[in-house]
């Protein structure tokens, strides 16, 4: 009777794991195109492309609507370290956004392994480039030479170049994708011709829509990502002017205020290779709105 349990129970769990790698690596791709209104004055939309594959997500910003205001994680006390790492899910829910996306490349981290990886919860973490929020600096970063920084002011106002209005938001990431609406990246390296999950911030030419885009990857026949010019082409093909790189691969992702004003993981993120697990990081780029107006 117990060797037959034993025997029905390893089935059991061969069976279960055997469905979760056939899930793995073949996920089925969703098929709807999305574009619809979240919040007062912000809008999504997923892009699928088949062939690739690869899924793209789109929020789109009002920066003239009275009532949208910007938001980088703040500092945490931890000595010698800017921030105590935290998920996108948990920087939403800890300080009430309605979206957010994972912010500028950090120090120190590593990922070896599901069970292997740091930062952790709570671990501390430096970025790497400029923060501000609410007018402060949080981090002046250690590696500026090696950033570029979008600035928000108190009106709204944003631009990749330092403006002589007081800043009151400011995310920086490594280098500026798209300018002038044109691939803006010289040279030739696996980081930029591989195929990896991409988080960007861009501006239209008018400057008057902020968008944040997100492209999911190495998820085997769901999404593979996309390289560095096919982001700036994604950008491009949807208006980007102006276009900021924020750090990337098992970062990636993208939360909103769902139901219950619960964290929604919109995109598929991957840290350690698992889909839909989130990665803990240094900072996040948020938004704050108001719920669509009937």
């Amino acid at each position: 009777m117990v060797k037959r349990f034993v025997i029905s129970s390893v089935a059991l769990i061969l069976m279960v794991v055997l469905r979760i790698i056939f899930w793995y690596f073949n996920r089925p791709l969703p098929t709807e195109v999305i574009n619809q209104p979240l919040f007062d004055g912000v809008t999504y939309t997923r892009l699928v492309e088949a062939d690739v594959p690869r899924i793209t997500h789109i929020i789109r910003v009002d920066l003239n609507h009275p009532e949208i205001r910007f938001f980088t994680t703040p500092a945490d006390d931890i000595p010698n370290f800017d921030y105590g790492a935290r998920t996108t899910s948990a920087s939403l829910d800890e300080f009430n956004l309605q979206v957010a996306i994972n912010g500028d490349f950090f120090d120190p981290w590593y990922s070896y392994s599901p069970f292997n990886y740091y930062p952790r919860t709570g671990e501390g973490v430096n970025a790497r480039g400029l923060t501000i929020n609410e007018g402060e600096i949080v981090a002046s970063g250690y590696a500026p030479e090696y950033s570029e920084t979008l600035y928000i002011t108190a009106d709204n106002q944003a631009t990749f170049a330092s403006p002589n209005l007081p800043i009151m938001t400011a995310i920086s990431g490594n280098v500026l994708v798209v300018e002038v609406g044109q691939y803006a990246i010289e040279g030739d390296s696996a980081f930029l011709n591989n195929r990896h999950p991409r988080t960007a911030i861009a501006l239209n030419q008018a400057g008057d829509t902020l968008m944040l885009i997100v492209v999911d990857g190495r998820q085997h026949n769901y999404s593979h990502g996309a390289t560095m010019p096919e982001l700036a082409e994604i950008i491009i093909a949807q208006g980007g002017y102006i276009a900021l790189n924020l750090d990337g691969g098992g970062s990636t992702s993208l939360v909103i205020e769902g139901d219950n004003n619960q964290p929604r993981l919109l995109n598929s993120a991957i840290h350690t290779r698992i889909p839909f697990r989130e990665r803990p990081i240094a900072n996040h780029f948020g938004v704050y709105a108001i719920p669509l107006q009937p």
